[in-house]
């Protein structure tokens, strides 16, 4: 009694649109938008990877007249595999406040970027576990107050310390050990508020600075300084407080960084550190595996606004991420 009915329970259109509008509109979250999206029509699969090292040996030779061609192969690697699990959280919307909203107000709507926005902190907070953290990539680095020794660097926030040089020096490591050279950095909200502030960074701004106007960096600048295509600040926040106690907010990427070469479209032959495989077969699913139904519930009169998002965030290759762990104090 007061269980939905099949003819009750449907993805809604309308809504699971609001909630892809929601979700393209969220420039606090990076999870949507470091690594490129792959939709897929099933939940597991398998993907290809292969050996760069067959890719970069030198191999071709001298051909004499008559003779053949110097030759070889690669070998595919399709062991590794994706499940993109299912996520769901959901809102009531009762009788009572639907025939109480005023009319500019729309509690579905309400509702719908309601639950999209839970799924945001949990693709985020899944991203962050999966990627932004030591022990995942092939290089790491920690920031270190004083005196930095193998695999460490002075902080971000000491003055006498060297992000551009410490980038650079990323960089280099990365593309001498795969042939590919970072083109994404991802910084922790307190980690950019320290790099735009640095006296190295100021110092190689003021020049191109005009009459009035005081010296600033900001994102464009440090794509110009660190000579990167993309540059992306995780200013999501999450309450970590149980229901019920007083809330205690914080930023998700912590004081960290992470730099890498991510693939601007995905493929076959195209290397990323990360793909992320959303689950678009799901019955009225959105690309990114988004889906929102709108259902009924008597016995609580009320209508059930739920959002199910289907998605896996993979590391497709270490070797192509350098990690900046506690880069700033």
């Amino acid at each position: 009694m007061g269980n939905p009915v099949p003819g009750d329970v449907h993805v809604n259109t309308p809504l699971t649109n609001v909630s892809i509008a929601y979700l393209q509109s969220a420039e606090n979250f990076v999870a949507t938008k470091v690594f490129a999206n792959i939709p897929v029509g099933k939940q597991s699969d398998r993907y290809y990877t292969y050996d760069r090292g067959e890719f970069n040996r030198d191999e071709a030779k001298e051909r004499a007249p008559g003779t053949e061609s110097a030759g070889g192969s690669y070998d595919l690697d399709n062991t590794p595999t994706y499940f993109s699990r299912v996520y769901a959280f959901h809102k009531d919307v009762p009788d009572q406040v639907r025939a109480n909203a005023d009319a500019v107000l729309n509690p579905d709507r309400e509702a719908t970027e309601y639950v999209t926005h839970k799924a945001l902190i949990k693709r985020e907070n899944i991203w962050a576990a999966n990627y932004f953290a030591s022990s995942v990539w092939t290089t790491d680095i920690d920031g270190v107050a004083a005196a930095p020794g193998a695999g460490e660097v002075l902080q971000w926030n000491d003055a006498n310390s060297n992000p551009i040089t410490d980038v650079r020096t990323g960089k280099r490591t990365v593309l001498e050990s795969t042939g590919f050279e970072p083109n994404t950095l991802v910084l922790g909200k307190a980690v950019f508020d320290q790099l735009v502030d640095h006296p190295d960074i100021i110092d190689r701004v003021k020049y191109g600075q005009t009459a009035g106007n005081p010296a600033m960096a900001n994102i464009e600048a440090l794509m110009k300084l660190f000579e990167l295509e993309r540059i992306f600040v995780m200013k999501a926040i999450q309450n970590t407080a149980a229901e019920g106690a007083t809330a205690s907010h914080s930023f998700i990427g912590g004081k960290k960084a992470l730099l890498c070469y991510a693939a601007p479209r995905p493929g076959l032959m195209t290397p990323s550190a990360g793909y992320t495989f959303s689950w678009t077969g799901f019955l009225g699913a959105g690309q990114e595996g988004n889906r929102v139904k709108r259902f009924r519930i008597e016995r609580l009169e009320s209508d059930r606004v739920e959002i199910q998002m289907a998605f896996d965030l993979k590391k497709v290759a270490a070797d192509l991420g350098y990690f900046f762990d506690t880069i700033v104090a």
